[in-house]
């Protein structure tokens, strides 16, 4: 018998896979890596939390994560844009423009 996704935790296939292909889109990804997204439950000292693992696996081997916290079905593309992009830090920003002079 196979198994079914239960209610409360699936989310919309339209919505998985639009979250699918804001993953390759951000990340330039070709056809041939895995994209990963799955919801886990997190229990810690008695605190429940739902958190959202997404992976990226290349034909190569190698493998990148990220963890977003709450749901899929509440994970936007903006979400995605903040977690999988990164972003300069100020230090970084200082030591660009101190080569560029």
């Amino acid at each position: 018998m196979p198994l079914a996704p239960r209610p409360a935790t699936a989310a919309p296939d339209s919505h998985l896979r639009e979250l699918r292909n804001a993953v390759r889109t951000l990340l330039r990804l070709d056809d041939d890596t895995a994209v990963v997204i799955r919801q886990l439950n997190r229990t810690t000292s008695g605190h429940h939390r739902l958190e959202t693992s997404i992976s990226a696996r290349r034909m190569d081997g190698q493998v990148r994560r990220w963890t977003l916290d709450g749901p899929i079905d509440r994970i936007t593309v903006n979400d995605l844009r903040a977690a999988l992009i990164p972003h300069p830090t100020p230090w970084a920003i200082a030591q660009s423009t101190r080569e560029v002079e």
